[in-house]
């Protein structure tokens, strides 16, 4: 088995501000990536645990929110850890927008 892709985004918003971006984040992100879908979205207090298929591939990972920064980990499948790189560059790319624009 091969290791997680794991991405980590600091921010400044404080634990409860960045939950509250990231709810709706997840679905969002995927809407702007056609080849993405969400499967599951589940929250547990500040930890959020999810399910996403891309290219025909599932993978899932979980987001643990903390005080100043989110960790988001996920095992990619062998097809998809060929874009691997790309898809880190992304989640970062993405979450920092996403948590450091005013909202």
């Amino acid at each position: 088995m091969s290791a997680p892709l794991v991405v980590s985004i600091p921010h400044r918003l404080g634990r409860e501000e960045a939950v509250r971006r990231l709810k709706t984040g997840l679905t969002r992100a995927a809407a702007h990536v056609p080849v993405l879908s969400v499967d599951e979205e589940r929250w547990d207090g500040d930890h959020m645990f999810f399910r996403v298929r891309a290219l025909g591939q599932a993978a899932s990972g979980h987001i643990d929110v903390e005080e100043d920064h989110v960790r988001l980990e996920v095992m990619l499948p062998w097809l998809l850890q060929r874009f691997a790189q790309a898809a880190q560059t992304m989640i970062r790319d993405r979450g920092k927008l996403l948590l450091t624009k005013k909202n």
